[in-house]
């Protein structure tokens, strides 16, 4: 780098600086079924419960939101099996299937983690 002008070493620098800051702080799988587990609990509770009370669902209703409570670990676990994951180093993309049975709906989740952060950028009903 001897004869290169400053301002290009200092780009370079920096670029390999933001290189290794994003190689160091790309989230693992362990965090993504964390993150999903709790974004799909939410969602559970505030959509698949209210609507369970809409409807008059009974004990459904009345304990849905305890119940969903309850079954996070094992929905952090559905999670891990139905998850894809690509590594590219310094960010992952993650790809979550989530196809329960008739007559509930299907959906599929793209998620990029990036500086230990997860950001959902494609989610449809499958």
């Amino acid at each position: 780098m001897q004869g290169l002008p400053s301002i290009f070493k200092g780009g370079v620098i920096t670029l390999g600086l933001f290189g290794l800051i994003l190689l160091v702080t790309n989230p693992g799988q362990k965090k993504y079924e964390n993150y999903a587990a709790t974004s799909f609990s939410n969602y559970l509770k505030k959509d698949f419960c209210h609507k369970a009370k809409g409807q008059g669902g009974g004990f459904l209703a009345s304990q849905c939101k305890s119940l969903v409570d309850v079954s996070r670990p094992q929905l952090e676990q559905f999670i891990a099996t139905k998850t894809e994951r690509s590594n590219f180093i310094l960010f992952s993309i993650y790809e979550t299937k989530v196809i329960l049975f008739e007559p509930l709906p299907s959906y599929r989740f793209q998620t990029v983690g990036l500086l230990q952060q997860f950001y959902t950028y494609n989610q449809e009903k499958l």
